[in-house]
Parts: C-alpha cells; sequence; structure tokens
C-alpha cells in the first residue's frame, strides 16, 4: 500500500498491494533506504535494547561493541533481503514463496504476524509514556491509545508518507539523541560507571544476540520498501544504503541507551522514557525529546501496521486467489491491526524491560532459520533467478507445499532448544556455557547446511527470471509431485539463443479465470516472458 503524486502534486492512493510492480511505476534512489532505515532505527526502542544488555549484567565497555558486532551481523543478513526488492518488484514474504511453497508460506507468516504485533505493542507502550508526559495525562493507556490512531492515520495514507516520516524521524533523531549525549556526559560521570566490569562470556553474547535479534527481525519486510525501487538499481547500492542506515542508526540509539543504564542504574528501570525527559532538562527541552520519542516510534509502527497488513494479505490470497482488495478493506486491516496491538500494549506495559528482551530472543530463533532458508536458496541455489508468476500460483513451480523448506525450518527451530537462555526456559548446553545463549547462530548455521545440501538435488529455479508481461496469455501449470507438492526436475536446455517455449511436458495450460476480483491479476492470469537474448551476465552478489 503506497501513495503517489497525482497530476496536482497531491499525495494519492496507490492501487498496488502483493501484485508486482510494474517497472513504469518504479521510483526513488537506494538514499531513500538509508534514511528510511536510519530514522526507524534513530528512536527510544532500540535505546532500550541496547540499555537492556546493561541491565541484564553486562558492563557498557562491553555491551556496546558486542551491540555492534550483533548489528553488523544481523545487518548483513537484513541488507541481503533489501537486495531482492528491486529485482523481484514483490513483497518480501511473497517472494518466500520460492522456498516454501504458496500455501507453505503461511506458516512463517503467520509468525511474522505476531512479530509486527509485538513490536507495535512494545513500541505503543513507550510512545504512549511521551505522548502522556507531553499531554500531563497519569494514565499512560490514554496515550497509547492517541498513539495508535496516529499509526492507523499514517499507515493507512501509505508507502511514501511512511517515507516521507522516515527522513523527518532521521533529521529529528540525530537532534534529538545527539542532544542527549551531550546531556549525558555533562550530567554525569560517565567513565566513572564504564569498565568496573570484567569479560563475561555469557552477557557479551546476550548483548550480541540483541544486536542481531534487533537487525533480523526486519528481515521478513525489508524488501517491502525496497520493492518500488527500479529495477535496475545497483543490488550493492541497495544493500550497503540499507545496511548502512540501519546499523548505523541502531547502533547509535543502542549505544546511548548502554551508556544511560550504566549511570542510571535502577532509576533506569521504572520509566524509561521519563527518565530520558528528565535527562533532557528544562521543560520545554523535555517536552521537545518526548516529541523526538513520538515521531521515532510513528515511523517504525507504521512499518509495522503497513507490513502487517501486508502479510496478513499474504496468507488470505494464498488461497483465494487475490492480489487486491478494496481501499475502505485495507482501511480495515489497518485499523484492525493496529487495534490489537494497542490492547496488547495496555496489557503489557506493566513488566515492559523483561518482556521485551524475552520477546527479542524469541524471534531470533523463529527467524533465523527462515532468513538461513530464503538467502540460501535465492544467492546459491536459485541465484537470484525467479519464477515470478508461479508466487502466486498454487499450481506452479513453487507448487502449494514445499517439505524440503519446512522440514529444513522445524529442524532450524528445534536444534535451538538446547541453547536457548531464557526466563521460560534454559537449554541443558547453555546451563554448561555459563548462560552463554549461542541459539540463533547454531539456529542460523545448521539450517543453512541441511536446506542447502538438501534443495541442491530438489530445487527446480528457472534458467532465467521470468516476469509477469501480457495477463491475456494463460502460463503453463507444470502438476505437482506426490513428495512436496513442487512439480518434477525439468532439465534445462543450453541457453545459446532464445529460450525454448514450454513443451506438452511441463503440464496443461491455466485456463484464465474470469472473475477480475478473484484472479491474481485483474484480467486473469498473466503470460510469462523470459528475459530477451543474450542471456544477462550473473547478478554481482550485493557484498562483492
Amino acid at each position: 500500500m503506497a501513495v503517489e503524486q497525482d497530476s496536482g502534486g497531491r499525495i494519492a492512493m496507490e492501487r498496488r498491494t502483493i501484485e508486482v510492480i510494474p517497472d513504469a511505476e518504479r521510483h526513488g534512489t537506494p538514499r531513500s533506504q538509508f534514511t528510511l532505515w536510519f530514522g526507524a532505527n534513530m528512536q527510544i526502542t532500540a535505546i532500550v535494547d541496547g540499555a537492556l544488555a546493561v541491565v541484564f549484567g553486562a558492563d557498557a565497555l562491553w555491551a556496546i561493541p558486542a551491540l555492534l558486532i550483533g548489528n553488523i551481523l544481523g545487518g548483513i543478513v537484513m541488507a541481503l533481503h533489501s537486495a531482492q526488492g528491486p529485482r523481484l518488484g514483490v513483497p518480501q514474504m511473497i517472494s518466500s514463496r520460492a522456498q516454501f511453497g504458496v500455501y507453505g508460506a503461511v506458516l512463517p507468516l503467520l509468525l511474522v504476524i505476531l512479530m509486527y504485533l509485538g513490536f507495535a505493542a512494545t513500541g505503543s507502550v513507550l510512545a504512549g509514556q511521551a505522548v502522556a508526559e507531553m499531554l500531563h495525562i497519569d494514565n499512560t493507556n490514554v496515550g497509547i491509545l492517541i498513539f495508535g490512531a496516529l499509526t492507523a492515520i499514517v499507515a493507512v495514507t501509505g508507502y511514501r508518507l511512511i517515507h516521507i516520516a522516515g527522513r523527518i524521524a532521521t533529521v529529528v533523531g540525530i537532534l534529538g539523541l545527539g542532544y542527549l549525549f551531550i546531556r549525558l556526559f555533562t550530567q554525569y560521570d560517565v567513565g566513572a560507571h564504564v569498565g568496573n566490569k570484567g569479560f563475561e562470556a555469557a552477557t557479551f553474547l546476550l548483548a550480541v544476540g540483541l544486536g542481531a535479534g534487533w537487525q533480523l527481525t526486519f528481515g521478513p519486510y525489508v524488501a517491502d520498501y525496497s520493492r518500488y525501487l527500479p529495477r535496475e538499481t545497483s543490488d550493492r547500492a541497495t544493500f550497503w544504503s540499507t545496511f548502512g542506515g540501519s546499523v548505523i542508526g541502531s547502533q547509535i540509539a543502542m549505544t546511548l541507551g548502554a551508556l544511560t543504564a550504566a549511570v542510571a542504574g535502577k532509576a533506569f528501570l521504572p520509566d524509561q522514557v521519563g527518565f530520558l525527559g528528565d535527562l533532557a532538562g528544562p521543560a520545554f527541552l523535555a517536552f521537545l525529546i518526548y516529541l523526538v520519542i513520538v515521531v521515532g516510534k510513528l515511523t517504525v509502527n507504521c512499518l509495522n501496521a503497513y507490513g502487517g497488513f501486508m502479510s496478513v494479505l499474504t496468507i488470505v490470497t494464498a488461497f483465494d486467489g487475490r492480489s487486491r482488495i478494496s481501499s475502505a478493506a485495507r482501511a480495515a486491516y489497518i485499523v484492525g491491526f493496529t487495534a490489537v496491538s494497542v490492547v496488547i500494549a495496555m496489557a503489557a506495559s506493566d513488566d515492559f524491560l523483561n518482556n521485551f528482551k524475552n520477546f527479542v530472543l524469541m524471534l531470533l530463533m523463529v527467524f533465523t532459520p527462515w532468513s538461513a532458508i530464503n538467502l540460501v536458496d535465492y544467492y546459491l541455489i536459485s541465484r537470484e533467478r525467479v519464477d515470478i508468476p508461479a508466487l502466486y500460483d498454487p499450481r506452479g513451480r513453487y507448487g502449494r507445499w514445499n517439505v524440503t523448506a519446512l522440514t529444513c525450518y522445524v529442524v532450524g527451530v528445534a536444534v535451538q532448544i538446547p541453547f536457548l537462555a531464557t526466563k521460560m526456559y534454559t537449554g541443558a548446553l547453555t546451563k554448561k556455557l555459563d548462560g552463554a545463549d549461542i541459539s540463533w547462530l547454531v539456529g542460523l548455521a545448521v539450517t543453512a547446511v541441511i536446506y542447502y545440501a538438501w534443495a541442491r538435488r530438489t530445487a527446480n529455479p528457472p534458467a532465467e527470471t521470468i516476469r509477469p508481461t501480457d495477463p491475456t496469455t494463460p502460463a503453463p501449470a507444470p502438476p505437482p509431485s506426490p513428495a512436496d507438492g513442487r512439480p518434477p526436475i525439468t532439465r534445462q536446455a543450453p541457453q545459446h539463443g532464445p529460450r525454448p517455449a514450454p513443451t506438452a511436458g511441463r503440464g496443461p495450460r491455466h485456463t484464465p479465470t474470469a472473475d477480475p476480483g478473484t484472479a491474481p491479476y485483474p484480467h486473469g492470469w498473466p503470460g510469462r516472458r523470459h528475459t530477451p537474448t543474450p542471456p544477462p551476465h550473473p547478478t554481482p552478489h550485493p557484498t562483492a
């Protein structure tokens, strides 16, 4: 859901939702990714994430580099997802159907929706506290309601307005957090509170996990905001713009959080927002800091509401074949999602810090296997070649369910359990590691290795990326195999000229539906065309 400029220069609601973005509607430069993700990370929840490392035992001297390591490692994974956006022009979780199958992708999608709700709720708690302070309201729930209404308004308006909010949050965040850094060093003897503890592996790895988890949770929706970039946009430019904005922004905020927790001690725990307001000094400056908090949280909460809507729609359309809905239905989805997150925020605000830590670590467990599968398949198995129309067709190349990906995903989650270190459960192997949580590293590595070895034998990527073209041309439908719902592997002819047309061996052709309201495309299923010859040179890896 995006917005565009009409002929009169006014912002108008865009028609696109989860379908492929046509080349004629692509716009922008990679710089937009830097400002969006920098602004989305220069905010109060990232400050709290950094503070958690100190609150739960690490010295700030060790917590800050550990957070940096985590941000870099997680940022690499997150930015590799972002680089898929311009190339494919589809939302991130739609592209994951290439690995999991059209129906199979619903499993990680359900977890993604829970993630959106969780981050929207935790963000609403902090922003609600800031709104209550600005308006001198004793009841934080009133502030949460007001902030929820603001989130729904901006998210319903759409994509481009969210990018505008990101640019504003970038400027506001630099000024606000820069001022708080100055106040912190002028009001406290920071040096006296840093370096008082020695190195501890358990708390160091906890801080690495907090930084990595923060970045990895952007993976399921980061490409939603790069898919509008022109298709010829450099992978490297998209990668580095996203990586730089997200890692730099989050590390600045987390460093402030770690130092604040170090000097504040227990004073920071009961009221994180109030402490930052007091740190700002006079009432007027405190008001501005509360405004900085609200603007920063508004940007990232709109990402959550927008992404939550896209994920719900992706699940629904997997079964009913639609890719578009009415503007009223779209607004209802977003308002409903925001309302649920507000209810959760009101219920979970009492023990915020502990709940947030467990929430982030839980997300690490369920999303590292998903990232491993998506990236290994896209860059190493399919080598960036995707049958885009088949992403919307349960009878197409990717089938309904992909047993390979789903099995690897379950194994990737299960293998982390002995290494977990959370309030609810501590794994047996974690105790032998003195409480150090390395579960996400184990999950990432094991899932990547197993999936690569298995998918090399079962995957059926196209010889070249197939894109939708003339919507009046029917597309062939390969029959699914009994094993996992994917069509049987076929040998591709050497690409020394134009690619041969599909043969009868690929299976019966589709009959385009006559109902524009239920078809994936308004005039029936799109035809497929192959990239014109000569074959394109391999796309350089974003990090090359």
